[in-house]
């Protein structure tokens, strides 16, 4: 029987960041695809910011910005100028771009054209897009507020989030290459058997025997990253709760014989939502109703010209599709827990929803990240108690936000007239508010998940402190995002091999003695300012805290200068997440 250390199912995005980040931390992994050729089917427009911030911090970055200009040249081609171009959304499965006023919009009052978004080409280093939708109603470049500081500080990576996920598992896949990722494809998983109530404390070789079309094959640990019907989560018999879907959708790239009667963008009707572009062919559209009596049946050439007509009202005819045509729905589902023993669940084998406003595939990257480093650090021996058990509830709040803001998005795309005017409200109304395109734009660029990772003594200690060192707390739990260094570059170029990172900028590099004995597992980057002393007043730069920040991002520790118990804190961050083993544990 063959054997290896981790076994990812499912070569997906997910899995192949997972997989390679496990391989960052020199665990041997191997991922098992039942495909035996990358899907080529359109699914997922575009990532969001933080996924993109993902690709940075792992010096993918580059390749994602080329991946961006191609696409921006694709989908320029199709709008047919600049007068009526407009910001791509961020899309999970089919999330088209923006084009005419959806129907039940009134001709906005300042006479801007495609919703008040602006010609992307204008986006630039330090301004962040206006990207996406709520429900279909496009956010609005022109009530964005580019001085926000939530915003200001995510803006390095907007030149790589237009990747669709084609592109995307490419990306990822010669990410895993260089790494020595092992990917075996044409492999289909049967279920497991033994060992799944195995604990971390299993011997190797104790762990989950896995039936395969190839074979029995073991591993210490195995994470399902097998989508929403996940084969190894029912065998292992994990709950998946959920609400029943309401709507199907369809998704493709047509071969129209006239499209002139299809609008660019969404479009609500009495009978469902469309939208059109922002690449020449690609058509989604939802219906309300009943599912279709067998959901795996392939959508012919026939089902989905039909839908499309029922909903649009216009008698398109679609010579072909390009690929294969695709069809979902709005179930909405989350396992009651992401492990049993030592199965664990990422990406949709974990969660399914609906794809409006582009979460799910940055939900599992999301996943991948925060596993990544837990798993190998628990495979490595040496994860303080407790670790891998905050993946789960780390995760599963985020997971549960994401279903309800697309199941909230479903309730307002119903065609009737009583949602018709709750949108014109939402729109007309909520969306002109200052600040409130802000916040709905940072909640889908996903740049505002937290997680509760402060030690309690630093939470009770923090209204006893300075306001500066308040501030700097306030940061612990959320993403990192760009952080410049006064020495030149970003944080983000020395997380590249997937270890914490941490920016030490205190003026006599106070903190280097804590991670003395733990250089493999962590990057200490000293960032004084420009010319200070040791023991001087830091002002301008280095006003900014100090930071410990994990391979996923997050910023588990943050201090400033004027924080007496930051060394203190320090070690309860460190031994908290890094080193149990380290002294006072």
């Amino acid at each position: 029987m063959q054997h290896t250390t981790v076994v990812v199912v499912g070569a997906g995005p997910t899995g192949l960041l997972l997989a390679a980040e496990l391989a960052l931390q020199g665990v041997r992994v191997t991922v098992l695809e039942r495909l035996a050729e990358p899907d080529p089917t359109i699914k997922a427009g575009s990532i969001n910011i933080a996924s993109a911030e993902i690709l940075d911090r792992r010096g993918l970055l580059p390749a994602a910005e080329r991946v961006q200009r191609r696409r921006m040249t694709s989908v320029d081609a199709f709008a047919g100028g600049a007068s009526d171009r407009t910001a791509p959304e961020s899309a999970d499965a089919p999330e088209p771009a923006g084009g005419a006023e959806p129907a039940d919009a009134p001709e906005p009052a300042d006479g801007a054209d495609r919703g008040g978004q602006s010609d992307w080409r204008a986006w630039a280093p330090g301004k962040f897009p206006a990207f996406g939708h709520f429900a279909g109603m496009l956010y609005r470049d022109d009530l964005l507020d580019q001085s926000d500081p939530v915003l200001a500080a995510h803006t390095a990576a907007v030149g790589g989030f237009l990747v669709p996920q084609h592109d995307l598992e490419t990306l990822l896949g010669e990410h895993c290459a260089r790494l020595g990722v092992e990917i075996r494809r044409g492999v289909e998983v049967y279920g497991v058997r033994d060992g799944v109530g195995a604990t971390e404390a299993a011997a190797p070789g104790e762990g989950v025997v896995l039936e395969t079309s190839e074979g029995e094959l073991s591993a210490e640990w195995v994470v399902a990253a097998d989508g929403g019907r996940s084969v190894l989560r029912k065998q292992v018999g994990i709950e998946f709760d959920g609400t029943d879907p309401q709507l199907v959708g369809y998704q493709a790239i047509a071969d129209f014989d006239d499209p002139s009667g299809l609008s660019r963008g969404w479009t609500w009707t009495p009978r469902g939502i469309y939208a059109y572009g922002p690449i020449p062919g690609r058509i989604l559209v939802a219906r309300f109703g009943p599912q279709p009596e067998d959901r795996n049946a392939p959508v012919t050439v026939e089902e989905l010209q039909s839908v499309v007509r029922y909903v649009t009202g216009t008698e398109v005819t679609i010579r072909g599709v390009e690929g294969r045509a695709t069809r979902w729905s709005d179930n909405a589902r989350q396992a009651r827990s992401y492990r049993r023993g030592r199965v664990l669940l990422a990406g949709d084998a974990a969660h399914v929803h609906s794809p409006f406003s582009g979460q799910g595939l940055n939900l599992g990257l999301g996943d991948a990240v925060n596993l990544g480093w837990k798993l190998a650090a628990t495979v490595a021996g040496w994860a303080p108690d407790g670790l891998l058990d905050t993946y789960g509830s780390e995760r599963r709040p985020i997971a549960a936000w994401v279903l309800d803001w697309t199941r909230a998005q479903v309730a307002l795309m119903r065609g009737d007239e009583h949602t018709a005017q709750l949108r014109r409200v939402v729109r007309g109304e909520l969306f002109t508010v200052p600040g409130v395109m802000n916040r709905m734009i940072a909640l889908t660029a996903g740049i505002e998940q937290r997680y509760d990772v402060a030690d309690a003594a630093d939470v009770t200690a923090a209204a006893g402190i300075a306001d500066t060192a308040a501030g700097a707390g306030a940061l612990v739990g959320s993403i990192a995002g760009d952080v410049a260094l006064t020495s030149g570059g970003r944080l983000a170029d020395h997380a590249h091999d997937g270890r914490f990172v941490l920016v030490d900028r205190s003026p006599g590099g106070d903190f280097a003695g804590a991670v003395d004995q733990l250089k493999p597992r962590i990057a200490y980057v000293p960032d004084p300012a420009s010319g200070a002393a040791p023991g001087a007043a830091p002002d301008g730069a280095a006003s900014e805290p100090s930071l410990l920040v994990r391979p996923d991002g997050v910023i588990a520790w943050a201090a400033a200068s004027s924080d007496a118990d930051a060394s203190e804190r320090l070690g309860r961050a460190i031994r908290r997440w890094i080193a149990g083993d380290a002294p006072g544990a």
